[in-house]
């Protein structure tokens, strides 16, 4: 799969107004069959729409851009998948990490001329689960952010807070200026920021899904941080933490919400097309 230069066609990849939507398949699915019924399911009900299009014109326009990032092990063959269907013109391929070092032998890692050269165009920084449950501090986010740019990939970059608190404003301002440490106006405004509640996500305990009301006023509080640093940065802003069928639409009917970060509902197929569905529904 030819690689673009993704960094300078960002605006192209985010189309216009189209919500961003990012399927974050962690270690799942269990086998490749699985992730090709995903796809396959997914393709579906993508040709569906191109063929209500062709018999009504005022309903088959999508409303959302897909980015897949399966499990390390799938790459390869999710871009084949992905490139043999009528997804090469609806989705692109994610990774879910990147190494902190582009030449130094780190076991286990993968770096970021490794992902490039498989095809990747995005890659997820930060997430809430490499944070808070092994132990990446903001500085080994900020590194693996650069070398990401560096690579030519765009970065999702998650921000959010562990507790729902009077400090959560203040712990989202700390760590929005630790993990973008030393970039500049520009680099921050090739970045996606996907604000990733941690005591939103289902498979930590006693979580409780956040709300529109609340996750904007989050956004807003990381905007302004982003905004008075780097003042010529623009930037697409992401929710994470627990988005299904049930609640998607309330996040994505607000404009300041430019997509959504998918984690277990990315892997079940038919509740990925439900939320597919509301995200086309959404005018």
């Amino acid at each position: 799969m030819k690689r673009p230069n993704c960094l300078e066609e960002q605006e192209f990849r985010i189309v216009m107004n189209k919500k961003l939507i990012v399927a974050n398949w962690k270690m799942l699915p269990q086998s490749l069959a699985e992730a090709q019924e995903i796809l396959e399911f997914t393709n579906d009900y993508l040709e569906s729409l191109n063929d209500l299009s062709s018999a009504d014109s005022s309903g088959g326009g999508r409303e959302f851009s897909l980015v897949f990032c399966p499990p390390f092990v799938f790459i390869e063959e999710v871009a084949k998948i992905i490139k043999m269907s009528h997804l090469e013109h609806e989705a692109f391929l994610g990774a879910q990490d990147i190494a902190t070092d582009d030449k130094r032998a780190l076991t286990g890692d993968i770096s970021g001329p490794m992902l490039a050269k498989l095809g990747i165009q995005y890659v997820i920084i930060g997430h809430s689960e490499r944070r808070w449950k092994l132990g990446e501090s903001d500085e080994v986010v900020n590194k693996k952010l650069k070398l990401a740019l560096k690579n030519e990939l765009i970065p999702i970059v998650c921000i959010g807070e562990k507790i729902k608190d009077k400090n959560s404003s203040k712990f989202l301002e700390e760590q929005v200026n630790k993990t973008f440490k030393d970039l500049t106006a520009d680099e921050v405004g090739k970045c996606i920021i996907a604000y990733e509640p941690v005591w939103a996500i289902s498979t930590n305990p006693g979580a409780k899904p956040d709300t529109p009301v609340s996750a904007l006023e989050s956004i807003s509080t990381i905007k302004k941080v982003l905004t008075n640093n780097w003042p010529l940065a623009t930037n697409h802003y992401l929710y994470g933490g627990s988005v299904n069928s049930s609640n998607v639409d309330g996040f994505l009917k607000e404009k300041e919400i430019n997509g959504i970060l998918v984690g277990g509902a990315s892997v079940n197929k038919e509740e990925f097309v439900k939320i597919l569905e509301m995200a086309h529904s959404i005018k």
